[in-house]
């Protein structure tokens, strides 16, 4: 554990209502906002790579802040899924909108990365959907395109087994894996000519292809109705692109490894 740091990160999932609920009489197309809602606050702090492809770990604490309206609840959340807006619900399958927060990665806090250029904040946009095989397993996708720190595209897929030990306690695990393309390989894993020079590392100009496999389980806890917490730990092998990189190969490792706990509480309101 080298040191520590506090990164903001807010997730916001709105459930918004689609087809005949807003084609209902007197209904206006911002009427999904009057009713119940729930804001979830609460924290993670973890263990993981100082970035990614990084050989030595890192203590971290981030918010977690969750806006949504009250009702049926997603049957299964992972940490690992990104921030989502559901168009579309029927039980067994969800589809929707899909996002994540990029932070910056400026080279000057790591001397592994001294002498290349910095990635730059920004996001991921695009698509998630899932589906149920049955009541105890979750497959699911995400595609998105990077603006600002990348502009590849990345694509997710994680496969969710859970069970519930109790009322109050669950636990998951499975399978994950990630695709990119070369433009998002070039922004994280590439090495040019001139940062070849500054940085002491061999030149490498990567292609696109899968990123990682993996695997991820949590134990969850429902401490009271609207307290919850959890213990996760997740293990991925960089591939391809990412594991041949020389940042990888000189400087870092292909196993990546994070473990972790947090804990949230729920607040009822109406508007």
């Amino acid at each position: 554990m080298r040191s520590f740091r506090s990164i903001f990160v807010a997730s916001l999932a709105v459930a918004i209502p689609v087809g005949p609920a807003l084609a209902e009489e007197g209904k206006g197309i911002f009427d999904w906002v009057r009713g119940d809602w729930k804001l979830i606050v609460g924290a993670t702090g973890m263990v993981a790579p100082d970035f990614e492809g990084a050989k030595d770990l890192m203590f971290s604490v981030s918010p977690i802040i969750s806006l949504g309206k009250a009702g049926p609840e997603a049957r299964f959340t992972s940490r690992n899924d990104g921030i989502s807006i559901s168009l579309y619900d029927n039980g067994s399958m969800r589809a929707g909108l899909n996002g994540q927060v990029i932070l910056e990665r400026d080279s000057r806090d790591y001397w592994q990365l001294q002498g290349l250029d910095p990635v730059r904040w920004g996001a991921e946009i695009g698509g998630f959907a899932e589906v149920y095989p049955t009541d105890w397993l979750r497959l699911r996708g995400e595609v998105r395109q990077g603006f600002r720190s990348h502009t590849g595209v990345v694509a997710d897929i994680t496969v969710d087994a859970f069970k519930d030990i109790t009322d109050s306690v669950r636990i998951s695990g499975g399978p994950r894996m990630s695709w990119a393309s070369a433009d998002y390989f070039e922004s994280y894993y590439g090495v040019n000519a001139a940062e070849a020079a500054a940085s002491g590392l061999s030149e490498y100009d990567p292609g696109g292809g899968l990123k990682s496999i993996g695997f991820g389980g949590a134990y969850d806890w429902k401490a009271t109705e609207k307290l919850t917490t959890s213990v996760f730990a997740e293990y991925s092998r960089l591939l391809g692109p990412a594991e041949d990189s020389s940042i990888v190969v000189q400087r870092g490792s292909p196993n990546q490894f994070t473990f972790g706990l947090s804990a949230a509480y729920r607040f009822d309101f109406s508007m």
